[in-house]
């Protein structure tokens, strides 16, 4: 088939172009701008418009959009007048997954740390919403089995379209709201459809939403305070390594710092093992070498070194921090400096109180302004909600081989060569972090 996909350059409709493109299919997209996402599908090969206008749209047989593409972009509207099938994501995933054995992942965070363990531990094609370091992609593709590691996303609902053979759930914490227009009873009964659409799941039993499911639904249910036991962070080669055991299986060892790691991986383990061996399962754990931004080391010396992290929920940014804390002291560093951009307003407001106790035992806090991902401006009083902190607002960051230099008014506030020094966010403060803007 000939297929476009609008708004290409995102991580998941990338995913599924990549992954499209490598079964055969003849692939096009387009998108507001360049970016490294669109520039590595240019390098394979496919054709990329940019921006969106009515002449892409030729000859495909089938038009596949992201959730954020409004019903009077010019090649919706060209496709439609041209007869061309034109479908959401969501809508796509039928077609796309029709024909694969999939584990699909959800949840409000850890999704893809868990696919990418567990695309570590099973052979199969994987789209996980994030670059794994072992394949250096985000997409791997196996033509030799109809396995399927597929990272779902609750975001606009098209996890309930994901065709799971097993759902594995690490949580169920609302998140995108704006989606289920704030409408709890829906947003959790999209969580009970899609679990209950597979037949065999795999579910933290500790969540809270999940809990009340126990007896309700059969499942593989990790209990993880008593089933995961002998958590000690350890170093190997100079790198993080979580060590534990699950359960009556055994130990294992991890890349990755954290209790939630720890769960991460478990629920991958116990989602494996229902068809592999466990010995191959702990062998295979250890090619796991962690996810692009999400911990991820990307500068440091003797006497310092920076990470960058994907994270923009409280949650993720609390979990992620108890890591921080963990390495620094093995590392013997002093100072733990924190750069946080906070990722669309609504969420920012919406868990307001929980980003201000997230950051608990940073040295240093500097707050970048909100990454608005189109949402409009609102007003956020960061200066006096964090005012406990050590805080520096500023305007942006720069990088210059091992020091960040901090910018407010185009002027140099500080610079930061010291201790540990990790940014958290899901806008471009990735690309300041690592001197690429």
């Amino acid at each position: 088939m000939k297929i476009h996909f609008i708004g290409i350059g995102g991580i998941g409709i990338s995913g599924l172009a990549q992954y499209m493109h490598f079964k055969g299919h003849e692939i096009s997209g387009s998108d507001i701008s360049d970016t490294v996402i669109t520039k590595k599908l240019r390098n394979l090969g496919i054709k990329i418009t940019i921006p969106h206008c009515s002449y892409a749209i030729k000859s495909q047989d089938l038009v596949i959009h992201s959730a954020i593409i409004s019903p009077d972009n010019p090649e919706i509207i060209q496709a439609k007048e041209k007869g061309i099938e034109v479908l959401a994501r969501r809508e796509a995933l039928l077609k796309i997954l029709d024909d694969s054995k999939v584990y699909s992942v959800a949840g409000a965070h850890g999704k893809s740390t868990t696919t990418a363990i567990l695309s570590a531990i099973m052979d199969g094609s994987a789209i996980i919403g994030a670059e794994s370091k072992a394949f250096g992609s985000n997409v791997r593709y196996n033509s030799k089995t109809d396995v399927m590691l597929f990272e779902a996303d609750e975001s606009d609902g098209s996890f309930i379209n994901s065709n799971p053979h097993c759902a594995i759930v690490i949580n169920a914490e609302p998140e995108h709201m704006e989606y289920y227009d704030y409408n709890y009873e829906r947003f959790y009964d999209s969580y009970k459809t899609f679990i209950k659409s597979a037949p065999y799941r795999v579910l933290n039993a500790e969540d809270q939403f999940l809990s009340k499911l126990v007896g309700e639904i059969e499942a593989q249910w990790l209990y993880p305070s008593k089933d995961i036991t002998d958590i000690e962070f350890i170093l190997i080669n100079d790198e993080p390594h979580t060590r534990f055991s699950l359960k009556n299986l055994g130990s294992f060892n991890v890349w990755g710092f954290g209790k939630h790691i720890a769960l991460d991986a478990s629920l991958a383990i116990l989602a494996a093992n229902k068809e592999m061996d466990i010995e191959v399962i702990r062998e295979n754990l250890l090619t796991f070498k962690g996810i692009k931004k999400r911990f991820d080391i990307v500068g440091g010396k003797k006497d310092s070194v920076i990470i960058d992290d994907y994270g923009h929920h409280p949650t993720e940014i609390k979990a992620t921090f108890e890591s921080v804390r963990e390495y620094a002291s093995l590392k013997g560093f002093d100072k733990i400096t924190a750069i946080w951009q906070p990722h669309k307003y609504s969420r920012t407001i919406d868990n307001l109180e929980e980003f201000i106790k997230c950051f608990e035992g940073v040295q240093e806090l500097i707050i970048l302004p909100v990454w608005s991902a189109g949402e409009s401006s609102r007003e956020i009083n960061f200066k006096e909600k964090f005012k406990r902190y050590n805080l520096t607002m500023a305007d942006n960051i720069k990088r210059a081989n091992n020091t960040i230099t901090v910018i407010k008014n185009k002027e140099n506030l500080k610079t930061l060569d010291k201790g540990l020094i990790i940014g958290f966010g899901a806008g471009d403060i990735t690309y300041q972090i690592r001197g690429a803007k």
